[in-house]
């Protein structure tokens, strides 16, 4: 099973390091600048099968192929020790009552730099009152928040989200982070990352649009370097997150819209109308730089020919392969100014990367 050693981390690391830069072979890129992760406990969001037998449950993990074959976990040293420590004294509590372990089979963590943890528990059966009663009991002795879930049918017992505070060039920023909804799981990664994006925008002027800008992840960060924001993200859970992060951190100048980057891109070409943007005058915008943090796919054609407008592009991507075939389709008019890494995903062959393209 799987053992992180954290003398072989600088090892790991270089290796990726050394598959971007073959990857770019041929392409003209700057000197990357590389961020490390924490070896250990950097992971604040994780999930685990749960097995039963009749000593109890466990928490478990399986190699490939392998889906009857459980590994008993009793600690997990890439999350936070938040997680760690929760694990052993959950699954001790959940043992003692038949109500909170019958047909339990996946519990999820959601911890923050400041301990707040959330914790679902999933059931292969309608969860009733005395699953609720036995649940409050646990969410107060372990000072935590506790969420019931089966088929159709989820229980909050009293939030389904968590409050995080990233410290990010000298600001502190608060985050709801909706259980469900996507998060950047590293979290102290997460705060270099836009960290380094508040770095890059102080060179450029005017306004910013984002795609895919989740919970307002950069949006937020980014608001104090621009004179106006917009930011696009399709999803409701991810808008509505966006939108109390807004509001809890007083910011003025930033608009989000529950769009698709491929419908913004038909609103900006003038396409297509729609009512989600009856309240927004794009002609009042001065676009000069566009951020963009697609999925592992990369940008569609479409969403490429009009990001090319834009004489910035911010490109955060989590796959270097996708990144570099977009970039090639921008060698024409834009050339790349800096070029970060960071490494979001210890011990895996996942890479997060930050890339400026500047007008050339």
């Amino acid at each position: 099973m799987f053992s992180p050693d954290p003398s072989t981390y600088d090892a790991q690391l270089e290796a990726k390091i050394s598959e971007i830069k073959n990857l770019f072979t041929g392409t003209r890129i700057p000197e990357l600048e590389v961020f490390t992760s924490e070896p250990l406990h950097f992971r604040y969001r994780t999930e685990f099968r749960i097995w039963q037998t009749q000593r109890g449950c466990f928490y478990a993990m399986f190699e490939r192929g392998k889906s009857k074959d459980p590994h008993e976990v009793t600690e997990f040293p890439i999350a936070s020790k938040r997680i760690n420590d929760l694990m052993p004294r959950l699954m001790e509590a959940i043992n003692r009552d038949v109500v909170l372990s019958k047909k339990l089979f996946q519990i999820e963590f959601l911890t923050t730099l400041s301990g707040e943890a959330l914790v679902t528990l999933i059931y292969h059966k309608p969860v009733n009152d005395n699953w609720e009663t036995a649940a409050r009991d646990l969410q107060q002795q372990l000072d935590i928040f506790i969420i019931g879930r089966s088929r159709k049918q989820k229980v909050v017992l009293e939030r389904d989200w968590v409050l995080e505070e990233l410290s990010v060039a000298s600001k502190k920023l608060k985050y709801q982070q909706i259980e469900g909804g996507f998060t950047q799981p590293n979290a102290k990664m997460n705060e270099k990352m836009l960290t380094w994006a508040t770095e890059v925008s102080k060179e450029l002027n005017g306004d910013l649009l984002e795609l895919y800008c989740g919970n307002g992840n950069f949006s937020i960060a980014l608001a104090s370097e621009f004179n106006q924001v917009l930011a696009t993200e399709i999803s409701k859970t991810s808008v509505k997150a966006a939108q109390y992060n807004k509001e809890v951190n007083g910011i003025q100048n930033l608009e989000f819209v529950r769009m698709s980057a491929e419908e913004f891109t038909q609103a900006m070409n003038k396409e297509r109308e729609f009512r989600r943007l009856k309240e927004i005058d794009l002609d009042s915008y001065d676009f000069q730089t566009v951020l963009v943090d697609p999925p592992r796919a990369g940008l569609d054609e479409e969403s490429m020919k009009m990001i090319q407008a834009y004489d910035n592009i911010i490109y955060i991507s989590c796959n270097p392969e996708t990144l570099k075939q977009n970039v090639d389709m921008l060698s024409d008019t834009h050339s790349i100014e800096r070029y970060a890494v960071f490494d979001q995903f210890p011990y895996t062959h996942h890479v997060e990367s930050g890339v400026l393209l500047r007008r050339i």
